[in-house]
């Protein structure tokens, strides 16, 4: 009998349409020989939507309109979707496994994890804990540094002390000299993110990011080449070859990620074997040190005197068909058919 799989995708996030693409092509690989499946699309909103159409191209297809009303039930005893028809009768279908493709907040933070850990229903990616602290930048930063891994820089801001501008600008300027990186610390895909280079710059920075958290992390700029590595496992992983970005803008922000047509993706970075090797041992450091499961991509700078950096863990790495994590495992012969039935062999309660 086959395994009933929820595809999750969709939801409330900033990067609702980037999680369409990614689902696209995660229905388009999955072993339908092995998997029922069962998309089910969160609109903007927060609504829940089975989608049983026949066109599976859901940054097209009519989902929002089409689709039918269900929860996913904490109850234990109920097994998994609850559909509901007419707004009175309801039909349950077992679900086995979830796979959330689910970026940004309310999907790659902990709180759908946590739903699934609820309902005791198997999930694909890290749980609760290591996805609310890769999440969050500013408790990512706090554990690379108790690891010894390099990373820029940093100071947190809380909503609060934007009351007095003048006090928090006078703070970042004695951390470290201009110019800045303004990071929200929760938000995925570069968005709210700004680069400052004078204290008009810096204010708007933080004005900008404060709309999308209530805590920002301001960073030294580093310059260097934006490289990224993909692990895979739980107990025993994998860590791919390392790829580099390319960006088509002066950062590689949101536009420049999913809108620009000068950005490139190189799956063998041109960069030192030794480097390498350093970068991959810190991307299982970090993995590790947050208690990864399933899957993450794990980013870095590399310095013109190749020094290596940690920007960042991502732990719902995209799967479009320009991301970087299916790419890298291509690289290492595991097509993306394969990558996702390990994927959802690997899925735990983490």
């Amino acid at each position: 009998m086959k395994d009933n799989i929820l595809l999750l995708f969709g939801g409330q996030s900033s990067e609702h349409e980037v999680s369409l693409k990614s689902v696209t092509t995660i229905y388009e690989h999955i072993d339908q020989n092995t998997f029922e499946v069962y998309p089910v699309g969160i609109t903007k909103e927060g609504k829940w939507l089975l989608y049983r159409g026949a066109d599976f191209d859901f940054t097209k297809n009519d989902w929002q309109h089409k689709g039918v009303p269900c929860i996913l039930s904490p109850d234990v005893t109920h097994g998994g979707l609850i559909l509901l028809r007419d707004g009175q009768d309801f039909v349950k279908v077992r679900i086995d496994k979830v796979f959330p493709v689910l970026h940004g907040k309310y999907g790659e933070d902990g709180t759908i994890q946590g739903l699934c850990k609820l309902a005791q229903i198997p999930f694909v990616g890290c749980g609760v804990l290591a996805s609310a602290v890769s999440m969050d930048k500013a408790f990512t930063k706090a554990i690379a540094r108790q690891h010894g891994v390099p990373q820029a820089d940093f100071v947190v801001i809380r909503e609060a002390e934007l009351k007095d501008m003048d006090k928090v600008i006078t703070k970042i300027e004695e951390a470290f000299d201009y110019p800045y990186f303004i990071k929200p610390a929760n938000a995925g895909s570069s968005v709210g993110i700004s680069k400052a280079a004078s204290k008009a710059e810096l204010k708007h920075g933080l004005l900008e990011a404060i709309k999308h958290d209530n805590k920002i992390v301001v960073e030294e700029t580093i310059v260097g080449r934006e490289v990224e590595t993909a692990v895979l496992g739980n107990e025993e992983v994998l860590v791919s070859g390392v790829g580099e970005i390319i960006a088509g803008a002066e950062f590689y922000d949101f536009e420049a990620k999913y809108n620009s047509s000068t950005s490139e993706t190189v799956v063998s970075a041109n960069i030192d074997l030794a480097v390498k090797h350093k970068i991959r041992r810190y991307a299982e450091i970090i993995f590790r040190a947050v208690d990864g499961k399933g899957l993450s991509r794990v980013d870095f700078f590399v310095t013109a005197d190749n020094r290596v950096v940690f920007n960042e863990i991502n732990t719902l790495p995209g799967f479009t068909k320009i991301s970087m994590y299916p790419m890298l495992f291509e690289a290492e012969g595991i097509s993306t058919r394969e990558l996702i039935s390990r994927l959802i062999d690997l899925a735990s309660l983490a």
